[in-house]
């Protein structure tokens, strides 16, 4: 579960977000995870010094209200957009065997897609579950960095939610992860 975490919700942009039930998505996959017996690893995204929402120093670099790691469930805290390059990640799964992940969280093209590619490059069987991942308006890159939610949505070159999942989906399919709903993947995970 990759960055499911408060420091979202204090952005400007997150009363756009795709997902605004991203808790109760990730939750439905936790306990499918959980009821196969499989390993549930958390996530969380910092940013250390930088005084924002990432850093940790602003109490926001927690999971979301409403998400519970059970007990020994790993929470892993990342410096890059990827789970793996700056976490014991890759040593967790091999330690528990584990050679398919399930890809779940905030932001959809960012730290999700990343973290499905690197995967896919370290050899696991990546499934990606867009409905259970969430993203925001995607500014273009020339547009000034400090501009309102509403004036990057106000911008026709900007992408909507929908233009990102379905170019992530693109991306991902058939090069880097295979696409499952949560349904999909909830009765593989518990047998159903």
């Amino acid at each position: 579960m990759i960055d499911v975490q408060e420091s979202f919700r204090q952005r400007d942009n997150w009363r756009h977000v795709s997902n605004p039930d991203i808790v109760e998505r990730v939750n439905r996959l936790v306990a499918a995870a959980r009821a196969g017996g499989d390993l549930v690893v958390w996530v969380l995204h910092n940013e250390p010094g930088t005084g924002g929402v990432f850093d940790p120093a602003s109490g926001f670099v927690r999971l979301m209200d409403g998400l519970d790691p059970a007990p020994g469930e790993p929470v892993v805290h990342k410096t890059a957009h990827n789970a793996f390059t700056t976490t014991n990640l890759q040593q967790l799964l091999t330690a528990h065997g584990i050679r398919e992940v399930v890809v779940s969280g905030i932001r959809t093209e960012q730290c999700c897609e990343t973290t499905a590619r690197v995967a896919s490059d370290l050899g696991y069987q990546v499934t990606f579950v867009t409905e259970a991942t969430a993203t925001t308006p995607l500014p273009h890159w020339e547009a000034p960095a400090d501009r309102t939610a509403d004036e990057v949505l106000a911008d026709p070159r900007t992408l909507q939610t929908d233009e990102i999942i379905a170019r992530t989906e693109y991306a991902l399919a058939g090069r880097f992860a295979t696409i499952r709903s949560i349904g999909e993947v909830a009765g593989t995970l518990t047998g159903s």
